[in-house]
């Protein structure tokens, strides 16, 4: 009789310990699924936006000014930096350039909409940062974006097929789609 009450309490005492474990886990493999949905949750519209720039989209924009030299994307630059080059048009990197006032505020007004410091981007993020109070007057004038090309020499930057710096297209071969990423870099002999 008193080994059935043993093995009686000893199948108790293993039920409880299995059903404790199994409640600790469950109750910690529920955290990791709440935190994970949280996660989610928060970083719902990470996707591409976030981690690239943004195409150029506008097409007074693209017409004009891509007409000329890559379609800079609006991230790149605060909309302070984009205020005071279009406000220079007679000086325009040593061109003069012409622009009917209805352009230029519609080119003006995308590019304030969508500058650096109104992006989600990683990299938009980077040169808002980098800049502090600075109002650059080019993109290659960015601490950021000279950091990330400090060991490029100006040899290989003054190669035909680069020119300079401001040639993004030269190198980034998907800038295009705001990928600037090094996996697409190819810099060219």
């Amino acid at each position: 009789m008193r080994s059935k009450r043993v093995f009686f309490f000893t199948l108790i005492l293993a039920t409880l310990t299995v059903s404790f474990f199994h409640v600790s886990f469950a109750k910690k493999d529920g955290d990791d699924h709440g935190r994970r949905n949280r996660y989610r949750e928060r970083h719902r519209d990470d996707d591409h936006r976030t981690t690239y720039l943004r195409r150029v989209t506008d097409p007074t924009y693209k017409e004009n000014c891509g007409a000329c030299h890559f379609a800079y994307q609006p991230e790149l630059l605060p909309s302070a930096s984009w205020e005071k080059i279009l406000s220079r048009l007679d000086d325009h990197f040593g061109e003069s350039f012409e622009l009917n006032e209805e352009a230029k505020k519609s080119i003006l007004a995308y590019l304030q909409t969508n500058a650096a410091e109104h992006s989600p981007a990683k990299r938009a993020v980077e040169i808002v940062r980098s800049l502090g109070s600075e109002v650059p007057n080019r993109i290659t004038e960015i601490p950021y974006i000279k950091k990330k090309h400090h060991d490029i020499s100006s040899v290989t930057i003054k190669r035909e097929a680069i020119g300079s710096l401001s040639n993004c297209t030269a190198c980034h071969t998907r800038a295009e789609e705001g990928i600037y990423d090094d996996d697409f870099v190819v810099v060219p002999k």
